[in-house]
């Protein structure tokens, strides 16, 4: 596999180090519309806004073939992102940010590693091994440690 270019790898960090700000961003604007799933509404209403602009700036517009052509779960993403939204907003407060962090890299790579090892949604398969299971368990290590804080 060619060697990523410096700003492949960034992104994600960049993209990793907004989740817990936004968490906190929506955790307080939950508190202030006193609505775990009103403040998910403000927050996709929001995001829908942004990428309307950056799709008709574009010219990016997808056609209704294309739309007709996507099977029922391709539109599945929105309902995730929805869940991890008012998720990240309801719990990301009561536990704190690191502890919510690292319990969602916990899950990330746990589905991270059976998408790999079946090749689910698009990804190479990519067998289980002892190094993945490994490194879960200095995972999960690392949520006890910070529970015990």
């Amino acid at each position: 596999m060619p060697t990523p270019i410096w700003w492949l790898l960034a992104l994600p960090f960049v993209a990793g180090a907004c989740l817990p700000l936004q968490a906190g961003i929506n955790g307080q604007l939950s508190k202030q519309v006193s609505s775990v799933l009103s403040a998910a509404l403000i927050s996709f209403s929001v995001g829908t806004l942004a990428l309307v602009i950056l799709v008709l700036a574009r010219g990016e517009m997808p056609g209704l073939s294309a739309l007709k052509g996507l099977n029922w779960w391709h539109w599945s993403g929105g309902l995730l992102g929805v869940m991890f939204i008012a998720t990240a907003a309801f719990a990301g407060p009561r536990v704190g940010a690191l502890l919510f962090m690292v319990l969602v890299i916990a899950g990330q790579l746990s589905m991270a590693l059976m998408l790999d090892h079946f090749g689910w949604a698009g990804f190479r398969e990519a067998p289980i091994s002892l190094g993945k299971i490994g490194g879960l368990l200095l995972i999960v290590a690392g949520i006890w440690l910070i529970r015990r804080g």
